[in-house]
């Protein structure tokens, strides 16, 4: 055997012949205020070199925690119920920290109602324009509409309110989807952090300090909660209106399969003492634009300490192509479908919800980087898919594959069942098993206790991977 021979540097090696002593040697006619700072120069490179060395050691360490962690990635279309469900999540297993943040939630919710409103005010304004360039089919068919003096004194009486919520939603959110009513806001804006509260996205919230609100951003707050609150009557009589009902009923709008519905409750939210309930929290809408990271630490006693990374991905169409770089990381994912057959994508309204998810998830059980993940289907808004059905609507109008089978909540559920089912046996690159799950996200005694069941499988799955490898 050979053996590998180090040479020694040559002890007689003088100081001038060593390459690096230059950089360390005072030089010649130093005076001492050059000494000084010399030695302040080198004091802060040594300084540099120390906090580069600890920046280091603390990445490492957090990439190794993070690799010891579960990590889980949502994904879906737009309004799928993402969000929902990670709020489900935090409340089953860090319901502390979750509940710790009732008071960020009280004005998005309180918000979201408005936005509501400010829906409603629209559909009737362009009910009214097209009633103008419009001739009555019959005399006097327009007389018990809302007129556009009604629609004026509304806005009027409500304009201080919308001109506070206004400046609220710059304080919180920075920017709005243009043209939408609905809260959007970039990506690690940290929204919770300006309310006062430590965020959990990205990082463990005993990591982050929460900003301070100042005493005028608090006036803010208060101001518009009292000015909803005095709005209260004129919100919950407009919501209440027949004609209102039968205006966004004959438009299609129907407000209560909307995330971020809360016009059922004006009476209790529209209160400048509101404190929200879990449930609120969870049905709260804020549309994040990319990717939001969450990192949890069980506060449960049975998974006391362990540790999940849960990704929720935008699933807005032109946010799509950004979902790659996440598949090579995660253990598994959740992949929701909203079964509301009757409904279009805001961002295509020629393209059915239900057949997009379903072109997605054709994506996603294909994906070569997915082989080895776990995929767990949500059929999810079942609650909703329940009323649509009850409303008479008939499933073969909107998908017309669908056929003769019985306009029935569990027919329905596993004909699409079905159809997922079959691409995910033939388009899977190696076989796997098809789980999936039907839900109402919002329902938070049923899906707290769902994912639960659902974590635990993951985690049994990949302690299992972990022994065959």
């Amino acid at each position: 055997m050979s053996t590998l021979t180090l040479n020694a540097q040559p002890a007689s090696m003088s100081l001038s012949e060593n390459p690096f002593i230059g950089t360390l040697k005072p030089p010649a006619n130093e005076t001492e205020e050059e000494r000084v700072q010399r030695a302040r120069a080198l004091q802060d490179a040594q300084k540099v070199s120390r906090q580069i060395d600890e920046s280091l050691q603390e990445t490492k360490r957090l990439l190794d925690r993070r690799k010891n962690g579960i990590r889980i990635l949502l994904l879906g279309q737009a309004e799928s119920g993402k969000s929902a469900v990670l709020k489900n999540f935090q409340l089953a297993f860090t319901p502390n920290q979750f509940r710790k943040e009732r008071g960020v939630w009280k004005t998005v919710i309180q918000l979201n109602l408005l936005n509501s409103v400010k829906t409603i005010l629209n559909v009737l304004t362009d009910n009214i324009d097209t009633q103008l360039n419009t001739p009555p089919p019959s005399p006097g068919s327009y007389s018990n509409s809302y007129n556009s003096s009604k629609i004026r004194r509304l806005h009027l009486g409500l304009s201080p309110l919308l001109s506070m919520e206004t400046n609220l939603n710059k304080m919180l959110f920075t920017e709005t989807s243009s043209g939408s009513p609905e809260i959007s806001l970039p990506a690690g804006s940290k929204w919770k952090s300006k309310l006062g509260f430590p965020s959990v996205s990205r990082k463990s919230s005993s990591d982050e300090e929460p900003d301070r609100l100042t005493n005028s951003q608090n006036a803010l707050i208060s101001t518009f909660s009292k000015l909803l609150e005095a709005s209260k009557e004129d919100i919950s009589s407009l919501w209440k209106d027949e004609e209102v009902q039968r205006t966004l009923e004959e438009r299609e709008v129907h407000l209560r399969d909307r995330p971020g519905f809360f016009l059922d409750d004006v009476d209790r939210i529209a209160s400048s003492h509101y404190q929200p309930t879990d449930s609120d929290i969870v049905r709260g809408r804020v549309r994040t634009v990319g990717f939001e990271e969450y990192h949890l630490v069980s506060e449960s006693a049975a998974m006391k300490g362990s540790e999940f990374y849960i990704t929720d991905v935008s699933g807005m169409r032109s946010s799509r192509s950004s979902w790659v770089p996440f598949f090579d990381d995660a253990q598994a994912i959740l992949f929701l479908v909203p079964l509301v057959f009757n409904q279009m994508l805001d961002e295509d309204p020629r393209v059915n919800r239900v057949e997009d998810s379903l072109t997605l998830w054709k994506e996603i059980c294909a994906n070569v980087l997915l082989a080895n993940c776990n995929i767990i289907v949500f059929f999810n808004k079942m609650d909703i898919l329940r009323r649509i059905l009850a409303s008479g609507a008939q499933v073969r109008k909107y998908v017309p594959s669908y056929g003769d089978t019985p306009n029935e909540t569990a027919s329905v559920a596993k004909y699409f069942k079905d159809r997922f089912k079959a691409y995910h046996k033939k388009l899977s690159p190696k076989p796997r098993t098809f789980i999936s799950h039907e839900t109402s996200a919002i329902d938070i005694r049923s899906t707290t206790a769902l994912v639960v069941t659902v974590l635990d499988g993951i985690t049994r799955a990949n302690l299992e991977k972990s022994d065959m490898m």
